[in-house]
């Protein structure tokens, strides 16, 4: 049977943080009520249309899902459960923020079958948290993770933040010290990025680009604190016992995110939701991101409409904003510069396997020029990123990008 991932997007925010370029806001009740009815039938409508499949993960991901009441999760989950075969040990997560659960709504979290939390913290400063625009402090953070262990999860993320203005080096120490002391399961540690459209755009853009010039920053960490911050969180992490599986991600043995390793690999996943995302095949394809079409289109939606198989079809093409399907150069391009990201790299055989031409046969130059470097190794049938060729990482995936 076709194993399939599952990503289920839920857009709404009690109040959207001052980074965000995520696709979430704030809206009232009924339009997230509205929002899960549509979500649900379009949940269905896949079950029906992706047959013999088996759900081996969900991801529900947003916004915020944990802010919505507690029946909607769990009306979610049943749909999902009763329209497709879900693996018995899936892997099944809710990001969810400090304040936004109960232990009843926990409780319901787990009767529903999801097992894993992931919790956005991203600094345990109460003023680095404002600054950021977050609804939460450091000790509501703590109460919701106590309430989660005692809840029964056994597997939690904590999500971190680095390089915020302001920021030292030392604050990035003390968060990681903190955390620790919780002894979470796994760990995403991302770098601040001044993202387009947002207030901090506004604010930073000119302070973002002087420090990706290497020059002096007036608010902003300049690159090396930045680099040192990253730094020291790796080996903080390590020396906590924490595998870095992945660029920004560390677990505990056994404890790594199989949802996101999906990603890195190119298993197929299905994006059901606002702007939602999907690999099937060699297709990828996008849900449009208007709020009130997606609404509109699931309550006339025609479940009797036969099955189209043409390529601009393999989606539902006035629901999707985009569907492509992807050329052998860009599933190699892909397969590179995805699994890359992981520690482990990427499998010669498998290359080999998928594409039918060894990978030498297709980058010789760049792996010749990136081992030279000492930025790439093969070994063992692997390639994979040496420590230096991590640090550089935006810079040696792009050579994988085929002209």
């Amino acid at each position: 049977m076709r194993q399939l991932q599952l990503y289920l997007h839920i857009p709404f925010c009690m109040k959207k943080c001052l980074y965000c370029d995520f696709l979430s806001f704030a809206e009232d009740e009924k339009t997230q009520d509205a929002y899960i009815d549509a979500l649900i039938r379009e949940i269905r409508f896949y079950g029906e249309r992706e047959k013999d499949v088996l759900i081996s993960t969900v991801y529900i991901g947003g916004g915020t899902p944990s802010w919505l009441k507690t029946d909607r999760i769990v009306a979610v989950m049943q749909a999902v459960r009763e329209s497709f075969d879900v693996q018995a040990d899936a892997e099944i997560t809710i990001e969810c923020n400090p304040g936004t659960v109960t232990a009843e709504k926990l409780a319901a979290y787990r009767m529903a079958g999801i097992n894993r939390l992931s919790i956005g913290l991203q600094s345990a400063d109460d003023a680095e948290l404002k600054l950021l625009g977050r609804v939460h402090t450091f000790a509501q953070f703590i109460r919701t993770y106590e309430l989660a262990r005692r809840s029964g999860f056994t597997n939690i993320n904590v999500d971190l933040m680095s390089g915020l203005p302001g920021q030292k080096v030392s604050d990035v120490k003390a968060t990681i010290q903190k955390v620790l002391m919780l002894r979470p399961e796994h760990v995403s540690a991302y770098s601040l990025i001044v993202e387009e459209g947002t207030p901090f755009y506004d604010r930073y853009h000119a302070d973002a680009a002087r420090q990706q010039a290497g020059l002096a920053t007036a608010l902003l960490p300049t690159e090396e604190e930045a680099y040192e911050m990253t730094k020291a969180t790796e080996r903080m992490l390590a020396r906590a016992g924490y595998e870095h599986y992945e660029i920004s991600n560390f677990a505990k043995p056994g404890y790594a995110c199989r949802h996101n390793i999906g990603y890195w690999r190119r298993a197929e996943y299905l994006g059901l939701g606002l702007g939602a995302a999907s690999l099937l095949g060699d297709y990828r394809c996008a849900n449009g991101r208007d709020l009130a079409a997606y609404i509109r289109h699931w309550r006339q939606f025609d479940f009797l409409t036969p099955r189209q198989e043409n390529n601009e079809e393999y989606c539902p093409s006035n629901l999707h904003a985009a569907v492509e399907k992807l050329t052998l150069k860009e599933q190699m391009e892909e397969f590179m510069f995805l699994g890359l990201r992981m520690t482990e790299g990427v499998c010669r055989e498998d290359f080999l396997r998928f594409f039918s031409v060894p990978v030498e046969s297709v980058y010789q130059e760049a792996l010749k020029r990136l081992t030279a470097q000492e930025l790439l190794v093969k070994k063992e049938g692997r390639i994979y990123l040496t420590e230096r060729g991590q640090d550089v990482s935006n810079y040696v995936l792009a050579q994988f990008l085929l002209g």
